[in-house]
């Protein structure tokens, strides 16, 4: 029986064309047993390679290459086997990918969840330990990690963007990954090595404690999120258990402190009112003017309930206008546009991208919080076509005053303001449109569209998605600049 004993790097791409060598040579999946590296042998192994037979183009879903890209890295010992049995029956049925209740498919799928995960939990639980000297040219650290799965090899590639201007070395039981001089290489594993705590454990401990609410305080979900199996490598793991002692106190202690009296947003409702009852003063005359104008707008019942208008932000001269929803929580609290979650991961993002949140003007399409209660939280709803419609002079009347070169819109409802049609935004993402005059319009997603999305893998690619949308964004400018 031919036996395929897979590479331990590069597994993944090694499985891939064996694979596609068995289908070339019409091997049955029970005609052939696979393994990877030194793990255990199989019965009735002959040693067999299969046909030397060039294997030719194979067609199968891109969902299923997806799939089997993350099973590969998975630890039980017939993901290979199951994965090409899978394959031998996929390339008959293309349709079997669609097929929910099959069962293995059902099985793939919960490796291939298993797999991602275990990438997202490398990511978050490696803690580094400084091993060299810190006058050095670059910086030397090291790590321990014990992932579930095989994971190291795909989760590298993360650490070496995340920290290339420093030396490091994750080591774990099954491969080592070792970054230096802006190369990364993959080795044996290795044996627990002998790190010694530093200031940094300090610091993620006080980072931990700051960040750890009382009153929500769960364990069952927390174990589900951070699983007893990496608290050894964990310093902040070291002051769970007290956190968890001391909540129900802490707890009652907040509520005794609590005010009693109305949230700031009723009274910051409540004294805007009795501003807007006040006659308006005369407008300054362009930009400022202009806003002016904003504060004061009723064009919709949507001011009724918000704190203020929130208008556009940013220098007159700007070549880039981003262009939002509408303002947040934070924004109508505090009357400056993406400044909530989803402002702070917009400039986190632009300042990776080379754009500078100072040369850039920011708006909304909508320029009035629309929010439902739930208890004493507001919690944001979609505006309507209608309050777009509204508010949708304001935004042209800002942009005739500004005359950027190029905007980029944030999401559906900013999409519907500039270019008439708000669906299929995730089809049209990165293309540039025609807008209002003429206007070139680049779209993209609204920064808190990622910061909804519960599978932590997804949100970091799509993070990088929206990092390069605006990343073309800046060279397109850039090209007309220097034309």
């Amino acid at each position: 029986m031919p036996h395929i004993a897979l590479p331990p790097t590069g597994t993944a791409a090694a499985w891939r064309e064996a694979a596609r060598a068995c289908l070339s040579a019409r091997l049955p999946p029970e005609a052939v047993t696979w393994s990877r590296g030194a793990e255990a042998g199989v019965l009735f192994d002959e040693g067999e390679a299969p046909p030397p037979v060039k294997a030719g183009p194979i067609r199968v879903p891109a969902a299923f290459v997806e799939m089997a890209a993350q099973v590969c890295w998975h630890r039980d010992p017939q993901r290979f086997a199951r994965l090409y049995a899978f394959l031998w029956r996929l390339r008959l049925k293309p349709a079997l990918m669609e097929d929910a209740a099959d069962p293995a498919l059902v099985a793939l799928r919960g490796m291939e969840k298993a797999v991602r995960r275990d990438i997202h939990k490398t990511h978050a639980f490696v803690r580094f330990r400084e091993v060299g000297e810190r006058d050095a040219p670059r910086r030397r650290f090291a790590a321990w990690f014990e992932p579930q799965h095989l994971t190291l090899e795909p989760s590298a590639p993360f650490f070496a963007r995340r920290f290339g201007d420093m030396d490091w070395l994750i080591a774990t039981p099954d491969l080592t990954a070792r970054f230096e001089g802006g190369v990364l290489r993959l080795e044996e594993g290795a044996p627990r090595p002998e790190l010694t705590a530093d200031d940094a454990e300090e610091l993620w401990r006080t980072y931990f404690r700051n960040i750890f609410n009382p009153a929500r305080a769960n364990p069952a979900r927390m174990l589900a999120e951070m699983p007893r199996r990496y608290w050894a490598n964990l310093p902040e793991a070291q002051t769970i258990p007290d956190l968890l002692r001391e909540a129900e106190g802490r707890v009652r202690a907040m509520a005794e402190a609590a005010p009693k009296e109305a949230p700031f947003y009723a009274r910051a409702l409540a004294a805007r009112r009795e501003e807007a009852a006040a006659p308006a003063p005369a407008p300054a005359g362009g930009l400022a003017g202009l806003v002016r104008e904003i504060e004061g707008c009723r064009r919709c019942p949507l001011w009724e309930g918000a704190t203020r208008a929130v208008a556009g932000e940013g220098p007159v001269d700007a070549a880039l206008a981003l262009v939002g929803e509408q303002p947040g929580d934070g924004e109508d609290l505090g009357g400056r546009p993406f400044v909530g979650p989803a402002g702070q991961l917009l400039d986190g993002v632009l300042r990776e991208a080379g754009i500078a949140r100072e040369r850039t003007y920011l708006t909304n399409a909508v320029k009035h919080f629309k929010y439902t209660l739930k208890g004493r939280r507001r919690i944001h709803q979609s505006p309507s076509g209608g309050e777009i419609a509204a508010c949708r002079p304001w935004l042209l009347a800002e942009l005739a005053e500004l005359r950027p070169k190029l905007v980029v819109a944030l999401g559906a409802t900013a999409a519907a303001a500039l270019t008439g049609r708000g669906e299929g935004i995730l089809k049209r993402r990165g293309r540039i449109e025609e807008g209002p005059d003429g206007l070139p319009v680049l779209l993209t997603v609204h920064p808190s569209f990622l910061l909804r999305l519960p599978d932590p893998v997804l949100r970091e690619t799509e993070t990088e998605r929206f990092r390069e949308d605006l990343v073309a964004a800046r060279t397109w400018l850039e090209a007309q600049q220097a034309a």
